[in-house]
């Protein structure tokens, strides 16, 4: 894992949007990259769409896998992940929306809905690199802690903490589902790269039990320990609890050229 702490948020943007338009030109135009929603990051996915739009970066023929979608919503309604995604990926990246997936939560089969989404994404060849972010209790995707660290995309109640979070985003807590489609941790790591962005001092407990805790379900962000090639870029706030923080600092500023990316 490589932990690389940036001076602010807006560099954590810039840093994370170079590392994923450098696996995206070194796999080619067909490249599968898998999306989360939620704040953390939409700053990343702003800075791809200005290499987008000024000619750095071609994601015209590049599929897209969102990590989850609430149960419950009705079709189009606004915070369904479906309408993020197409307002904050699909649309600025000039992505084909057809290429564009999100896991079918308004489906009347879940079971076969996530059976059907983790074959899509077999079909496509998986994921060249998967977007994250973390939740406060240590959640990536939707998958809560005591999550299996071997699960597959299926059902998943949130937790009270998760759907407090999430309430800025909706008139009420009232308003948040209970469940949710997501893909599984299983699913997350088969990913063949994993960035993962995280800022603010309310996310220090997660990225400290994700990156130097043990690997426990308690954590179920603390999987990455396990992936071959996992990015986690942070802000001083997120990283203020890391007890390596130092080490992070110089094996980053000492970062060969030839590992280095550019973002072109």
């Amino acid at each position: 894992m490589e932990v690389i702490v940036c001076p602010t948020a807006d560099e954590v943007a810039d840093v994370a949007a170079s590392k994923v338009a450098r696996v995206c030109r070194d796999t080619g135009p067909g490249v599968v990259i898998g999306v989360a929603t939620g704040s953390s990051p939409v700053a990343l996915y702003e800075r791809l769409a200005a290499r987008v739009a000024d000619g750095r970066l071609d994601m015209s023929q590049a599929s897209a896998f969102a990590l989850d979608e609430y149960v419950g919503l009705p079709v189009g309604h606004p915070e369904s992940y479906a309408e993020v995604i197409r307002q904050t990926v699909t649309e600025p990246l000039r992505m084909d929306p057809r290429l564009v997936h999100t896991p079918n939560g308004f489906a009347d089969d879940i079971e076969q809905a996530a059976l059907a989404y983790e074959k899509a994404i077999s079909d496509a060849g998986g994921v060249d690199v998967q977007i994250l972010g973390v939740g406060s209790n240590g959640h990536i995707g939707f998958n809560e802690p005591s999550s299996s660290l071997a699960s597959r995309t299926r059902i998943k109640t949130l937790t009270e903490a998760t759907r407090r979070d999430n309430a800025r985003f909706f008139a009420s807590i009232d308003d948040v589902p209970h469940h949710c489609l997501t893909q599984g941790l299983g699913t997350i790591m088969a990913a063949r790269e994993v960035v993962l962005v995280a800022q603010g001092a309310h996310k220090a407990d997660a990225i400290a039990a994700l990156v130097e805790g043990p690997v426990t379900a308690r954590w179920p962000g603390s999987v990455l320990q396990l992936h071959q090639h996992a990015t986690v870029i942070v802000d001083p706030e997120a990283a203020s609890k890391l007890q390596l923080l130092e080490y992070y600092e110089v094996t980053y500023a000492q970062k060969p050229a030839w590992q280095q990316f550019d973002g072109r």
